[in-house]
């Protein structure tokens, strides 16, 4: 076994702490206090990673709708790597079929779909969530969704509607900001506070209506009041014209997972008449659903 190796194992076992207080025979020799243990890492040893793969999926996130090409320079720029290290990563996936090239223009290629399929055909989640979204759908005449807190966004992993409302959010794989969409407010109010409070304070709110709340305090007592109440109504903050209430999905240990909303447009149903005829069908799609998730 090499040195290295030697020194790598010793640092992980003090990381670990020693594994049993010490024992004192007589009260005065208690200390006054006694040292916290240090706790166990929090995740894998960094030696553990492979820092390529970290790198290619971040290339691969570097691009979205709002830009859907990059040039080398660009994606080095929005992933933090050097132009030479965005050039390797962008050449390797343009040959392994995930990225396509047009001069000096890169674009994700149709095969990246591959990677979310992978989920939706694997995923437990969607497929339990997806016979209730049918059966909110065809008994209320209004489009339903599921999605699951992702950093920043809610990503939709299932969704269907009635064919009175097509909202673009309303389709798998797409992402939504948390801070205005029902989904995310009832996913945030189950943070504990201090992630909730780091949480806030990384967010950059931004404005996508003339509803949509901006000020930090306000969201934070409106993420207060979906914990309270259970559900999250959101009145045209995501879009115009969009009214939501959302509640939150448990498993059978209580633990928040996904959650689920119910949306309907301003111009057909008043917030009052969304919550009378709409909150009760997604309460009832919860319970049941937290009996098998």
């Amino acid at each position: 076994m090499s040195a290295a190796r030697n020194f790598d194992d010793l640092e992980y076992q003090q990381a670990l702490g020693s594994p049993s207080p010490p024992t004192f025979e007589r009260p005065e020799q208690y200390p006054a206090a006694l040292p916290a243990q240090e706790s166990k890492p929090a995740g894998p040893l960094k030696r553990d990673l492979v820092a390529g793969l970290e790198k290619g999926l971040a290339v691969i996130e570097a691009f979205d709708q709002e830009r859907p090409r990059l040039t080398i320079s660009e994606v080095a720029i929005r992933t933090g790597l050097t132009r030479a290290a965005a050039r390797r990563y962008l050449l390797t996936l343009t040959h392994l079929g995930f990225v396509t090239q047009d001069r000096k223009m890169f674009a994700l290629a149709p095969r990246v779909l591959r990677l979310g399929q992978s989920y939706m055909h694997s995923a437990r989640l969607p497929r339990i969530v997806e016979p209730e979204l049918h059966k909110l759908a065809f008994a209320l005449k209004e489009a339903s969704s599921a999605g699951v807190l992702d950093g920043d966004d809610v990503i939709c992993i299932a969704a269907t509607n009635s064919g009175r409302l097509v909202a673009p959010a309303l389709q798998p794989g797409m992402r939504v900001p948390a801070h205005c969409s029902g989904n995310g407010r009832v996913m945030l109010a189950a943070l504990a506070p201090a992630e909730l409070d780091a949480w806030l304070a990384r967010q950059q709110l931004t404005a996508l209506t003339p509803h949509t709340i901006t000020q930090p305090e306000r969201l934070r007592q409106e993420i207060a009041r979906a914990g309270s109440l259970g559900y999250a109504c959101i009145d045209q903050e995501l879009e115009l014209g969009l009214r939501t209430v959302a509640v939150p999905l448990k498993n059978y240990r209580g633990e928040v997972v996904a959650s689920l909303n119910i949306c309907a447009h301003a111009s057909r149903m008043s917030m009052e008449q969304l919550l009378e005829q709409c909150l009760p069908p997604l309460l009832q799609a919860q319970t049941h659903l937290r009996m098998l998730l």
